[in-house]
């Protein structure tokens, strides 16, 4: 493709080689089941209407704009639905996870089962044939842990490294519930590096709600600032403790592009190298944290723009990012049917990177490398 000739979302979808969705969720009947039977948020209620509404994020039910949750059709949890969404959107294969919220809002008792539960049903729908040879389609998994339980979330990685469906797990930034750089969490890391199982890390509870102030602005704030904010802080606290010091091989994958943490890598150097105590904390030297840290981990695509997914390219390399849809969210306000908008946004980021080579890694090539995929 020449310089002058600006690509498109149909060239993007045309290149060769697969497009594979590392970025996309599904709420499974076991954890709607669970939802449902729940008084508070999270949770699913039957509303006056007669439609289920699913209210999860902090503070949702508080918000007047947001209080009765969103509608929750079978685009978030029916397999048919996912498989025709891929087949508009000319998507090979889906890694397909857990919806948030994740299990780190429940006791080990029930956490431990239940992430069991999911699990195996996971690796059930992931393991049927798809379509026929002329339109398969592929379907593997990540799994989700009982963090609040460490032991548990040891033994359901040692489970999930068993099921050949299943490619690592996705999970939240709480942990067990002082957060990923919490000393006590750290047997989960040496588990998943020692499985090869890589962590896909995903944000829930954004910031501190009182940092939106008192004006309704439904999701706005939490989704667009405190969903990427709180994975940046996470995996700033990650590599400032030396996890990835003492954890090299570890996979670790981070939703929407990272956050803002490639964009503030100037930052993050220069203050880690300008505090002794930090800087004599970490293996690497001061002014290797972007260069070093930033460019051992993996990162999806959900940017919408690609202003950002080029930078993100250029700091960490294209090899290191893969193509996101975060389905079922941010459907067209028409309905699920027909192309999403948002969808066509990210592919249209992935026609902005220019690069050939770019474009077909981060569609899918990178991801089958990445994850193991048979594509």
């Amino acid at each position: 493709m020449s310089p002058s000739t600006r690509a498109t979302v149909a060239d993007v979808q045309l290149l060769s080689g697969p497009t594979v969705d590392v970025h996309t969720h599904v709420y499974l009947p076991s954890y709607i089941d669970y939802l449902r039977s729940r008084k508070e948020v999270p949770r699913i209620f039957r509303a006056e209407s007669g439609e289920d509404r699913l209210v999860i994020l902090p503070g949702e039910d508080k918000d007047s704009s947001t209080a009765k949750g969103r509608p929750i059709g079978k685009e978030y949890y029916d397999v048919d639905t996912k498989l025709e969404f891929m087949d508009v959107h000319k998507i090979d294969a889906s890694v397909i996870s857990l919806a948030n919220p994740w299990l780190d809002f429940m006791d080990p008792s029930t956490a431990s089962p239940l992430a069991a539960q999911i699990n195996s049903d996971l690796q059930s729908i992931c393991a049927k044939d798809y379509g026929d040879d002329g339109a398969k389609k592929v379907l593997y998994g990540l799994g989700c842990l009982p963090t609040t339980s460490v032991e548990g979330s040891v033994k359901a990685l040692e489970h999930l490294a068993e099921m050949d469906r299943m490619r690592g797990v996705l999970m939240g930034t709480y942990g067990k519930g002082k957060g990923l750089d919490d000393p006590e969490f750290e047997p989960v890391f040496a588990k998943a590096e020692e499985l090869g199982l890589p962590i896909f890390i995903h944000p829930h509870y954004g910031i501190p709600s009182e940092m939106y102030g008192d004006m309704p602005n439904g999701h706005v704030m939490s989704l667009a600032l405190g969903f990427p904010f709180e994975t940046t802080i996470s995996i700033t606290r990650i590599i400032l403790a030396g996890v990835l010091d003492r954890y090299p091989k570890l996979k670790l994958i981070l939703a929407h592009s990272g956050g803002v943490a490639p964009y503030l890598v100037g930052r993050l150097d220069s203050c880690v190298k300008h505090d002794r105590h930090i800087s004599q904390r970490l293996k690497k030297p001061p002014s290797e944290v972007s260069p070093i840290y930033l460019k051992s981990l993996y990162y999806d695509a959900v940017s919408y723009n690609p202003a950002p997914l080029r930078s993100l390219c250029d700091l960490v390399g294209s090899d290191r990012v893969m193509f996101g849809t975060d389905n079922p969210f941010f459907p067209p306000l028409e309905g699920i049917s027909g192309r999403w908008e948002s969808v066509d946004t990210n592919y249209g980021a992935i026609a902005g990177l220019e690069n050939v080579d770019w474009m077909k890694g981060v569609k899918g090539t990178n991801a089958a490398r990445i994850l193991d995929l048979h594509v």
